[in-house]
């Protein structure tokens, strides 16, 4: 199957709207066309026109079979684990992980009773986005598998406002917006 190929759905499925981040059912006969497949789902757009996330456990009903992914995250907790998880949370319309994007603002580990508490402050690229609970929730689900991970906290917060000098340089190269003249923004993310 290829990228943009028209595909019928095989049964029912769950969606969310982009970018109201809206609920709804993809019933079984409609067509869409995959137009990101990254991280955990595929970003769709119906021939309504809606544009949708489908999860990856729904791979089947476009008639596909989801990526097995390697076991990563095992062992004892390393910081390095939760920078893996964050970037395999990426954006449903532009297909660039959440940490490259400049989403992340702040991080922090703290060690507690039995294991670890993640505290995150993230951003989105625009104040009204209807996907912010959708992404909290990524990476809230992302950062609880980890071992040894009690808590994980997640703050949507819209100041300082995400501006695209907060993307990572090689993010800007993969959107077309890099500038070698253009000076880099104080939310600078080096890659873990």
């Amino acid at each position: 199957m290829n990228k943009g190929e028209l595909i019928e759905l095989r049964r029912d499925c769950k969606a969310i709207e982009i970018p109201s981040g809206i609920e709804r059912v993809l019933p079984a006969g409609s067509f869409v066309r995959i137009s990101q497949q990254l991280g955990y789902g595929y970003t769709v757009i119906s021939d309504i026109g809606y544009m949708c996330r489908i999860d990856r456990s729904d791979a089947d009903a476009l008639g596909l079979t989801p990526a097995v992914s390697a076991e990563k995250n095992v062992g004892p907790f390393r910081e390095q684990m939760v920078w893996d998880e964050l970037k395999s949370v990426y954006d449903p319309e532009i297909p660039v992980n959440i940490v490259d994007l400049g989403l992340i603002n702040d991080c922090k580990v703290t060690s507690v009773e039995g294991g670890k508490n993640i505290e995150l402050s993230m951003a989105m690229t625009a104040p009204g986005c209807g996907m912010a609970n959708v992404l909290k929730t990524d990476v809230e689900q992302r950062l609880r598998r980890l071992p040894e991970v009690k808590e994980v906290s997640v703050q949507v917060v819209f100041d300082p406002p995400w501006h695209p000098d907060r993307m990572s340089e090689a993010a800007r190269l993969q959107l077309g917006l890099f500038d070698l003249e253009q000076p880099r923004g104080p939310f600078v993310h080096s890659p873990r």
